[in-house]
């Protein structure tokens, strides 16, 4: 099978893979079948774990390649990008994929100037053009009030990096074979003279991606005070408050909290939208929501098309309604 889809599947701090690793596999493993190709992830890391790899293999992957090395324990954007540079250069796929995290921004710009290869960041859609063969990058441009769809006619590997929980993992198949190879770089390669002093996460309340119940607000709250009616029905139901981009822009509530094309791409099992109107820019944040709940006084504000429950009313009325019934039937239980 030809070079065809590459991955970077991402460790977190204590090793781990993360989350998004997988989301790559499925976006990988459809553009590698329309290609009649494989599918690789690969892996920089200071650790070794099988159990890992076969992981990625169960969840679509053809082949892991992995590079192990002390250095690759934390992430640094020279060796990362430089041990990257090294294996597209060995290899040569086709396409090469990464994920729009702190890594995946921060890597693949610094990779396709060493390959001398283009990159389409911040990406929402991505699929094959059935005549050319070339990778479809589709991004919102000017603002986010436009989407644009970007080729890579001549320059290799064609490079994207997508959208956190823009697509659903694979289900794990065990039955799935594949192979795992270590590849060896130059440790000239892994030297740099940056050193990490200390990791600071964000706050949980912040940490709006990982979030099963995620409440939001938009214009409609008005104020940074009014946002105590999300919060008290959020921690009810155990999960976290977020917002559109006006509340964010007003100073009503932090950038990382910020939902839509301009903030987080979010998955929740739950999403209550509160007086947000639903506008494509933020509809394209929670596409991927299990179940959406609306609440908001305008019977043809385009969040009513994609919510499963609508309820139209001004949230200052029904949101104390729903409060006062759970504290009366104390309903505090986490969403089921």
């Amino acid at each position: 099978m030809t070079e065809a889809v590459w991955v970077l599947a991402e460790c977190g701090q204590d090793g781990g893979l993360s989350p998004v690793s997988f989301e790559l596999l499925a976006w990988g493993r459809g553009l590698a079948d329309d290609l009649k190709g494989s599918l690789t992830a690969v892996v920089l890391t200071a650790n070794d774990d099988e159990g890992q790899w076969q992981r990625l293999i169960a969840q679509g992957a053809d082949r892991v390649i992995v590079v192990q090395a002390p250095a690759l324990a934390v992430f640094r954007p020279r060796p990362y990008a430089q041990a990257l540079a090294h294996l597209v250069c060995t290899h040569q796929p086709q396409v090469f994929l990464a994920a729009a995290t702190t890594t995946g921004r921060t890597v693949m710009p610094y990779l396709s100037m060493l390959v001398d290869a283009g990159l389409t960041a911040d990406c929402t859609g991505l699929a094959i053009e059935a005549e050319s063969g070339l990778l479809l990058q589709t991004r919102p441009a000017i603002g986010g009030n436009i989407m644009a769809t970007i080729k890579t006619p001549t320059a290799r590997p064609q490079m994207a990096t997508v959208r956190p929980r823009s697509r659903k993992a694979l289900a794990p198949d065990s039955a799935r074979k594949g192979e795992v190879v270590y590849a060896d770089v130059p440790p000239t390669l892994l030297a740099t003279d940056v050193e990490q002093v200390d990791f600071v996460p964000h706050t949980a309340q912040d940490a709006i991606e990982a979030a099963e119940v995620v409440v939001a607000g938009g214009r409609a709250l008005k104020s940074t005070e009014n946002f105590v009616l999300l919060k008290q029905l959020a921690e009810r139901l155990g999960g976290t408050v977020a917002a559109s981009r006006v509340p964010v822009d007003y100073g009503w509530q932090p950038y990382p909290r910020q939902v839509g094309l301009s903030g987080k791409t979010i998955s929740p099992r739950l999403y209550i939208a509160c007086g947000i109107s639903g506008a494509i820019q933020h509809l394209a944040g929670i596409q991927t929501a299990d179940h959406i709940i609306a609440i908001n006084k305008d019977p043809d504000a385009q969040i009513f098309q994609v919510a499963d429950l609508g309820i139209v009313g001004d949230l200052f009325d029904i949101l104390p309604i729903i409060l006062e019934y759970q504290t009366q039937h104390k309903t505090e239980e986490t969403y089921e």
